[in-house]
């Protein structure tokens, strides 16, 4: 095996990050320990941060270095980052747009054409909805994150939904992306409560340098309890539509409105009770369940399906000829 092309399957290896005995290493390249400890030394003088333990039981492990060494890819994960990168430029935070379309640009001038195929057919076979819901901001939501990794209090501004500002601090639990919008579980440390916060809403976050020990969530995971805080939460728009299809056949984006489980009505109907803070977007996700339906109330939904029904047959004529 040529020395290039074995550094970069001990490389490829030590990226797993998990720890390798030295003879299980060496037998899978092929050489001797004394030729492993060269390699390791060689990919040392080239930035990377491998930790050797000695003794009957040493081996190497690759740790996280002060500078970003280069990464070695194999096919599948070249295509999984490139497909990522192009959905990301179309996504709910603001600032990573800019940011993945460089990082795409150079990672898809590496790429060869048989890999680059495959990424063309996968992008084009992939449509993000980019909707007109709130946008987080990149850098506020790594804080956040951070915050929550390391278990530091942050405390921030935070918009009410009848507007009012305030100011909250809070032990961050976990992060969830729920539909078009991004919640933050927390420890709510002044209502000695936990609480959800829509991370749209939120501003000026600070990490307060005060560490907390963890609690206990009352709740199976950080995503049932935003469910069900949705759940509980009132909507400025209520709807009760009758779907002309079983409730098993229902596509499951439905829970993003729905107000309660479906309802069955005979063999081929059902009843879905709705919510929402928008009743343009309720109109929208109607029309994107992919069954016929009867609106009951409120009127204003059924205007706003009159507007958007005349907005789709307008744009569904055919050009005029010149």
């Amino acid at each position: 095996m040529e020395t290039t092309s074995r550094l970069l399957r001990l490389l490829s290896l030590l990226q797993t990050h998990r720890f390798w005995p030295g003879p299980e290493l060496a037998e899978r390249l092929g050489v001797s320990a004394r030729t492993l400890r060269r390699d390791v030394d060689r990919l040392r003088e080239l930035g990377y941060s491998v930790e050797a333990r000695r003794g009957i039981e040493g081996g190497y492990q690759l740790q996280a270095g002060a500078s970003l060494p280069p990464l070695v890819l194999d096919d599948e994960e070249a295509i999984a980052i490139a497909v990522g990168l192009r959905t990301a430029t179309s996504g709910s935070l603001t600032g990573v747009e800019e940011i993945s379309v460089n990082a795409l640009a150079k990672l898809e001038q590496l790429l060869p054409p048989r890999l680059r195929r495959r990424v063309d057919a996968l992008a084009a076979a992939i449509v993000p909805f980019a909707g007109r819901g709130p946008t987080v901001d990149a850098t506020m939501l790594a804080t956040i994150a951070q915050a929550c990794r390391d278990q530091e209090r942050i405390r921030f501004g935070y918009q009410r939904r009848d507007g009012a500002e305030m100011e909250r601090r809070v032990e961050p639990y976990r992060l969830v992306p729920a539909g078009r919008r991004w919640y933050l579980v927390a420890w709510d440390v002044d209502r000695d409560d936990w609480r959800t916060f829509r991370v749209d809403r939120m501003s000026h976050v600070v990490s307060t340098g005060w560490s907390f020990e963890a609690r206990r969530l009352p709740a199976r995971d950080a995503a049932e309890f935003v469910r069900e805080a949705i759940a509980a939460t009132p909507a400025r728009h209520q709807a009760v539509v009758t779907l002309h299809a079983p409730a098993g056949s229902i596509p499951e984006r439905v829970r993003f409105i729905a107000d309660g489980p479906l309802e069955p009505l005979g063999d081929d109907r059902c009843i879905l009770r709705a919510k929402s803070d928008s009743i343009e977007w309720l109109a929208t996700d109607l029309t994107m369940l992919g069954v016929d339906f009867e609106v009951s109330e409120p009127p204003e939904l059924l205007e706003q399906l009159r507007i958007l029904a005349a907005r789709l047959a307008a744009a569904a004529r055919p050009p005029e000829a010149f």
